[in-house]
């Protein structure tokens, strides 16, 4: 298997704005983010756990759907990356406006 290369900035440039796209329409689901975001990020287990102030252990809980982290833990991770932690509507907004605007009976 192939090791990991760190991206180039360029890469992370891309990687951030299509992350950033994917957060905007709703596609951005946990605990998977995370793991998109700290390689968008180019960063390993061990550098995003120490720029987020929590362990490695709990990035890797959490990369695995293992943890339960705390409201806190989850803005330290979401500040990284210029979001935050907020409810986001299960269906995209263009879905919701064509059913709202369907007549009722």
């Amino acid at each position: 298997m192939p090791r990991w290369k760190k991206p180039t900035k360029e890469e992370v440039r891309e990687n951030r704005s299509r992350l950033s796209e994917r957060a905007a329409t709703g596609e951005l689901r946990f605990p998977s983010a995370v793991v998109e975001i700290r390689k968008s990020l180019g960063l390993t287990q061990a550098q995003f756990s120490t720029i987020a102030g929590i362990t490695k252990r709990q990035v890797l809980e959490i990369e695995t759907g293992k943890a339960n982290p705390t409201i806190e833990t989850l803005e330290r991770i979401a500040r990284l990356f210029g979001f935050t932690v907020g409810f986001v509507p299960k269906e995209p907004a263009s879905i919701r406006q064509s059913s709202s605007s369907a007549p009722r009976r």
